[in-house]
């Protein structure tokens, strides 16, 4: 069974869409176009389950219609609907020179700062506002690619430079 620090959210399941099972994808980051994947995976009641691409076609840049394989009703994907969607760590593309990922991607990473050390885990990443912020157990600190040192997405590690005094904040 995977666990929630495997993967990171990359959107919902909208309403379904026609009669042949197809349902819309809110999605946040492309990933899982970028990276082709089979699956992705939905949290339905409370537990990660995969769901096997079949096709999908974008609607827009944050939409997709996605049907998944042996689904082939409105009937059979109505439970999905309001359906939470993610993204596995281990099949994200590792970084070239032309990839971005987004802030919610290091969801579960081990937070370092250069001088403190080891912080803790980034439970959350919160982008309700301009500036975008790693929750790292109560602490909130901003999300500043100037400051990041260093990415080890094997090892789901970053490590920053945090200025003087903000973790006293």
């Amino acid at each position: 069974m995977i666990s929630d620090n495997e993967v990171y959210k990359i959107g919902q399941i909208g309403r379904t869409h026609g009669i042949k099972g197809e349902v819309t994808f809110n999605f946040t980051d492309d990933v899982w176009d970028r990276a082709e994947a089979a699956y992705l995976f939905l949290r339905v009641e409370g537990i990660l389950v995969p769901f096997f691409l079949e096709e999908y076609r974008f609607r827009s840049d944050t939409t997709a219609l996605v049907k998944f394989l042996d689904y082939d009703s409105a009937n059979d994907v109505q439970f999905l609907i309001g359906c939470e969607v993610f993204f596995p760590h281990s099949l994200t593309p590792e970084a070239g020179e032309d990839e971005e990922y987004t802030w919610r991607y290091f969801t579960g990473f081990e937070f370092f700062d250069e001088t403190a050390g080891r912080i803790g885990t980034i439970d959350r990443v919160d982008e309700t506002t301009q500036n975008v912020l790693f929750q790292v157990g109560e602490r909130l600190i901003p999300a500043a690619e100037d400051w990041v040192t260093n990415i080890n997405h094997k090892e789901r590690t970053i490590h920053m430079s945090l200025p003087e005094g903000l973790l006293d904040l």
